[in-house]
């Protein structure tokens, strides 16, 4: 049975985590929205029919209420039979955005066959993403002055048209100066680099390229949605910890300081990507009717058949 079959119960565990998350929009206490998405989402993990494992997500198994590093989900654990699916996900991308109220916050999971998405611990990872303009144009392997440069000449653009989206951090310093020096503009982003590198897949947006490091689990996240696009991404891992390089080197070995191609990363097209809207950015957030009820909507694409759905979930009446 191929991982889609099994895309309706996944909308469903995005789209409950998202209702709960949403909850606490405005009210300052990310933790809390956080703490309900993963609740919410392990609840309908459970009652699916399938044999289960989170291949890399937030948090390790002590660290709740994260959906941990190698949990296992779904109802068949003990049937030899049932479907053995890996999972990247994250309850809730961007918390600081729901306690806040900014744009861009999701639950999102992709999910493939066992052994099919990157294995790795919850570390950081150096991103490069773009449209499929991009492919065998630019890489991680280059300077920030190639890629801008790559760019430009394959977009067919000048270098003062471009727009680089860059998360906001003290690392990235460096980075946004090389940038700017170069004439390129830069656009600051608090959290959100999964909607980021899927805007920059959109010829249509202003975005043209995701620079810089985020965490790995959105890494991976994103480079199954952008195999469904036919979209440029890659990414290397960045440890900080010496705990992170020693489990690192014991989940992937010598391939620690590699850089992973998109289809490495995600290394089947029988995979799926869900993004379900917690605040209004790339997707919109849950919006509740005069009746009491609650929809959903959520963005998924499918990697096998290349094709995007926006898809309305309707959670049912509120008490």
């Amino acid at each position: 049975m191929p991982v889609s079959e099994f895309t309706a119960d996944f909308l469903r565990a995005t789209s409950q985590a998202a209702f709960s998350a949403s909850k606490w929009i405005g009210k300052g206490d990310g933790k809390a929205a956080d703490g309900a998405a993963v609740q919410s989402m392990r609840a309908v993990f459970d009652t699916i029919p399938f044999n289960g494992r989170v291949a890399i997500g937030e948090g390790e198994r002590d660290d709740a209420p994260m959906l941990w590093i190698g949990e296992p989900l779904g109802s068949l654990q003990d049937d030899p039979g049932a479907q053995a699916i890996d999972i990247a996900v994250d309850p809730l991308e961007c918390t600081n955005h729901v306690a806040h109220d900014l744009p861009n916050a999701m639950a999102v999971l992709a999910a493939a066959p066992r052994g099919c998405l990157l294995h790795a611990p919850d570390c950081y990872m150096d991103k490069l993403a773009g449209s499929k303009n991009l492919n065998g144009e630019i890489s991680l392997e280059g300077t920030v002055e190639y890629n801008i440069e790559a760019t430009s000449d394959a977009l067919n653009r000048p270098i003062s048209d471009l727009e680089v989206v860059v998360m906001d951090r003290p690392r990235h310093k460096d980075l946004i100066s090389k940038i700017e020096s170069l004439g390129a503009s830069v656009s600051l982003i608090g959290d959100g680099d999964i909607a980021a590198a899927l805007n920059s897949a959109d010829t249509s947006s202003s975005i043209d390229l995701l620079m810089g490091i985020g965490a790995a689990p959105e890494g991976v996240i994103t480079a199954t949605a952008m195999r469904g696009l036919d979209s440029f991404f890659e990414g290397r891992l960045v440890m900080t910890t010496e705990d992170h390089r020693n489990r690192a080197q014991e989940m992937v070995g010598d391939k620690v300081g590699d850089i992973w191609h998109r289809d490495q990363l995600c290394s089947s097209s029988d995979a799926v990507y869900i993004g379900s809207g917690v605040c209004s950015g790339r997707v919109p957030g849950p919006k509740t009717n005069h009746q009491g009820s609650t929809t959903v909507t959520s963005e998924v694409i499918d990697v096998r058949s290349k094709t995007t759905k926006i898809i309305e979930f309707e959670i049912g009446l509120v008490d």
